[in-house]
């Protein structure tokens, strides 16, 4: 396959894929309709107000109607891949024909008399492709997923309805409604996650969904959360040969329900900090792919803000591996790391540096580490903040081979 001469005109602009279901936007540029719906959609959800074509970055129009299917390059790629066929080209198959929202609402009118059946066919639906899952999502599934799992919860079908709402959630006014304060639901997804008779699976779907819950929830809804539920979420930290997505979504649910005192001490109760920094020794940054460094800064994230407060730094230091880990970081992830573990480390430097804290911060190369920040091209923030800390502590430092004194006096203060 590496040695076949693919044409340029076949290939996706953004997936870099040869194109199965081809459409051109209203830019004149044709991409794959799965891979531009699914920009369209992504780029839709987030805070940007206009969606942009990848390429010529002129406005798009957001509706799938507005993706003219480009029949004739279709042929020629299923043509050419025909052709290819004995070099190990896979057949491009004529794309299905629309999902129609008449088929979608009458599945939704099924579910009273038929759940399992209907649950499955949607479920199905959702899985073929994003031009579905958009159709669906117009049509108010959504919606009927959220009611479904407030009334049903605990009947079977949970698995699907989860699935189906991960897949079709979209941040719309009427989601928002739906569950911005809605305690109910976000006890409903708690049982899931927390029952013995549910796969992993489902409690993979509800996780996924709860972190698209927590984005919208109104701080009311934030600050009415339990220990139990927290709790929960930490569970999934602990867990061995977990998914990268799901390690992304509980930590993601911490960090938007730690904004507060009260949740932060919380999330320190239920073993929020040694979860953390288990993830972070387990893998975290150091394997250098852009998932792990996402998952380092996500870590550092939330143990800067669980070290704001005095049990959270107590936790930390607790862990025989939290400064080490700290410090090994430093300077090898990426700028938002390096920035939140200066914030860990002033946050223990000021305020919870015992003799022995100090000690260990020597030992374990996180005073060296400084030392390099002062010399590293990094942000100058960063460089004042490493000073501080170093002279916070200088009168111990200073006769350490691993501290130089021209760098504690190199700049006045």
């Amino acid at each position: 396959m590496d040695e076949i001469d693919i044409p340029q005109y076949f290939v996706c602009p953004i997936s870099l894929q040869i194109m199965k279901d081809p459409v051109t936007t209203a830019t004149g540029i044709t991409y794959d309709r799965d891979t531009i719906q699914q920009w369209i959609s992504s780029s839709s959800s987030s805070a940007a107000a206009v969606v942009y074509c990848p390429v010529t970055k002129q406005p798009l129009s957001p509706g799938s109607e507005y993706l003219t299917p480009n029949h004739m390059l279709r042929r020629l790629i299923q043509a050419w891949c025909v052709a290819n066929a004995n070099n190990g080209v896979d057949r491009i198959p004529t794309p299905k024909s629309p999902l129609h929202r008449t088929s979608v609402i009458k599945l939704l009118r099924d579910i009273n008399r038929n759940v399992l059946g209907s649950l499955k066919k949607l479920d199905e639906l959702a899985g073929e492709s994003v031009r579905n899952q958009q159709c669906m999502a117009e049509v108010g599934v959504a919606k009927a997923m959220i009611l479904y799992v407030l009334r049903c919860f605990r009947s079977r079908g949970v698995e699907e309805a989860f699935r189906i709402l991960q897949l079709t959630w979209r941040n719309s006014d009427e989601n928002k409604n739906l569950v911005e304060d809605n305690l109910d639901f976000v006890g409903s997804v708690l049982w899931v996650l927390r029952s013995g008779d549910v796969g992993n699976s489902a409690k993979t779907h509800a996780l996924m969904v709860l972190k698209s819950v927590i984005e919208i929830a109104s701080s009311n809804l934030v600050a009415n959360l339990e220990l139990d539920f927290f709790e929960e979420i930490v569970k999934f930290l602990r867990r061995n040969c977990m998914q990268v997505d799901v390690i992304k979504a509980a930590l993601h649910v911490l960090i938007q329900t730690c904004t507060t005192g009260r949740n932060r001490a919380r999330i320190v109760e239920a073993g929020g900090v040694f979860a953390a920094v288990e993830v972070e020794i387990g893998g975290g940054g150091g394997g250098g792919t852009a998932e792990e460094k996402r998952i380092s800064e996500l870590v550092f994230c939330l143990l800067a803000e669980l070290c704001s407060c005095a049990d959270g730094r107590q936790e930390f230091l607790r862990h025989a591996g939290g400064i080490a880990v700290a410090a090994k970081r430093l300077l090898r992830v990426s700028p938002a790391v390096d920035d939140r573990a200066m914030y860990v480390f002033e946050s223990i430097a000021r305020f919870s540096a015992t003799r022995e804290v100090v000690a260990e911060m020597l030992r374990v190369g996180a005073v060296s580490k400084m030392c390099m920040v002062l010399q590293a091209d990094c942000a100058a923030y960063l460089k004042k903040k490493a000073r501080q800390i170093l002279r916070l502590h200088s009168n111990a430092w200073t006769n350490s081979p691993c501290i130089q004194v021209y760098l504690l006096t190199m700049n006045p203060r």
